[in-house]
């Protein structure tokens, strides 16, 4: 089980599924992700993609976040996520898309922070998800992309519009932060 870091569900724990399908974000990396986003997050339209247990965008609800975009496609996993949502008595300002990703991304309208974290051993997830973030038109303000990875699989400085304007490694993971071109990098 994960807990939730902080905010109204802080300390609060959820399920994961057993088994190595599923690679939950850690506690620790969930708090050094949203020291960084800090602020940014309350009011936030936020995507969690791959989503898996759901702990990356509960813990945005718990913080303030206006509304989560759930996307994962192994319907074990959101079975596990709409379960975790019922037991923090979380009804409103959620929406789970069942599917794959990278078609979803193009359906969806405008996030203030975007977080992909696909299965590490699917390499091409990046390439797809990023790849067609990169092509979308309109961005939010100040929109943010991040993709958690391994640290050993190197992600391109740009995709379409997108652009890396930071990193953080902790332990075997990574979080490479993007930003469209049109915004101005605050990170």
């Amino acid at each position: 089980m994960l807990r939730i870091i902080a905010g109204e569900y802080g300390g609060r724990r959820i399920r994961t599924l057993g088994g190595m399908r599923l690679r939950p974000t850690s506690d620790q990396l969930r708090e050094t992700l949203f020291n960084i986003i800090g602020p940014r997050i309350v009011d936030a339209r936020f995507l969690d993609a791959y989503a898996g247990s759901g702990a990356v965008g509960i813990e945005a609800l718990s913080r303030g976040a206006a509304h989560v975009t759930f996307i994962e496609r192994h319907r074990p996993a959101v079975e596990c996520l709409r379960l975790n949502l019922l037991a923090l008595e979380i009804s409103k300002r959620f929406s789970i898309i069942q599917g794959e990703v990278a078609r979803a991304l193009v359906q969806q309208g405008e996030f203030d922070i975007c977080f992909l974290d696909p299965p590490y051993a699917e390499a091409q997830e990046y390439e797809k998800a990023l790849t067609a973030l990169g092509r979308r038109i309109t961005w939010a303000r100040d929109a943010l992309v991040i993709a958690e990875h391994s640290k050993r699989l190197s992600l391109p400085m740009t995709y379409g519009s997108l652009e890396r304007v930071r990193e953080k490694t902790q332990g075997d993971s990574q979080l490479s932060f993007y930003q469209p071109q049109i915004c101005n990098p605050e990170l």
